[in-house]
């Protein structure tokens, strides 16, 4: 775990940590439904959100504005470890995985028949856009079953379903519900192998702040992220799709660029909040490394990140000190099992 005066300039990091505007004194322990927020975040938001000059007009301010995207969108490729592509804000991570998912589906619903496969671990914003588009565009949706007993999905599983003519393809890196990671890049392999141009989407809304992220290394085509689940705001997702589903067929405003994702003016704060969270991870990255290389403290952060919550949801399972943990309860049953390497900082029990 961290040391304790880490943990204290952690904390000191944060917004409401122990205390909440309207129930008062208490401790923040959400893992599943949201995050802590960084101060950063908060006083960026205030800051951006009184700017009135708009992006792409003739004077210093909104030139400085374009600058500060530009900047969010390399921070987030780094953040992402994504070498091609493009990264862009949208509603929220919902909103971003229905329009990816639809986008993948009504392109390559050109090219004839076929099918759409998801998987029963995932969160119902993959899901239900998969399935909707799917029914709008006559494709099957064929559903893999997850495992009740580890509370995650693996490739085999995938591997049994997908076909050659499956033309989208979803997986959730993590499990909100169940707490546990899926191997995206194994998953991904084994639907390449059996349809090698299928569009590949991951939902990395809940794995962001809990594990590292490598988007080179998974062969797919779109990661989402709800910022909110990783120490930014409410009221933004930002999405990663490669150069292929980039310049697929896609909504976009007439005259524009064919590669073009971006709809109306963007939210400058937002951007600039993403930027707080990557600055974040390589502030950590430098305490428990002693790297100079960007990339290299993030992966160091994640891994600190996930080595911290595993000591806390060891605590929870099988109890610290003197108290019992989860595991010496007679009517406790937890999901996925104790001793499972697939857990990313959640507890999941009935």
């Amino acid at each position: 775990m961290f040391s304790p005066d880490l943990m204290q300039e952690v904390r000191d990091r944060f917004a409401h940590v122990d205390s909440c505007p309207f129930e008062g004194e208490r401790i923040f322990f959400e893992n599943a439904g949201g995050a802590l927020t960084l101060k950063s975040a908060v006083e960026t938001s205030a800051m951006f959100a009184a700017i009135p000059d708009n992006q792409g007009r003739a004077n210093g301010a909104a030139a400085k504005l374009m600058e500060i995207i530009a900047k969010s969108k390399a921070d987030t490729m780094l953040f992402l470890n994504a070498k091609e592509g493009q990264a862009f804000v949208g509603e929220s991570g919902t909103e971003l995985l229905f329009r990816v998912i639809r986008s993948a589906i009504v392109a390559s619903a050109k090219e004839g028949k076929g099918n759409v496969v998801g998987t029963t671990l995932e969160h119902p914003a993959s899901r239900s856009a998969a399935r909707h588009w799917a029914t709008e565009t006559g494709l099957d949706y064929l559903p893999v079953e997850h495992n009740n007993d580890t509370g995650s999905v693996d490739a085999d599983a995938y591997a049994a379903v997908v076909t050659p003519e499956t033309h989208v393809a979803t997986i959730v890196h993590t499990s909100p519900v169940t707490g546990m990671g899926v191997d995206v890049e194994s998953v991904s392999k084994a639907i390449r192998a059996v349809s090698p141009d299928c569009y590949i989407i991951v939902d990395g809304i809940q794995h962001a702040a809990h594990g590292g992220l490598d988007v080179d290394a998974y062969n797919i085509d779109a990661y989402v992220i709800s910022p909110y689940k990783c120490f930014s705001r409410h009221g933004y997702g930002m999405a990663w799709v490669s150069d292929k589903l980039g310049s697929a067929y896609h909504e976009r405003l007439i005259g524009s660029p064919e590669d073009n994702w971006e709809l109306g003016t963007r939210d400058t704060g937002a951007y600039a909040t993403f930027s707080d969270v990557v600055s974040y991870f390589d502030w950590l990255g430098s305490k428990v490394s002693d790297s100079t290389d960007p990339r290299t403290r993030l992966v160091a952060a994640s891994k600190a990140i996930h080595d911290h919550e595993k000591a806390l949801t060891d605590a929870m399972l099988f109890g610290t000190g003197n108290m019992k943990g989860l595991a010496d309860m007679e009517k406790v049953s937890i999901i996925g099992g104790l001793e499972n390497p697939m857990c990313e900082g959640l507890v999941a029990l009935n």
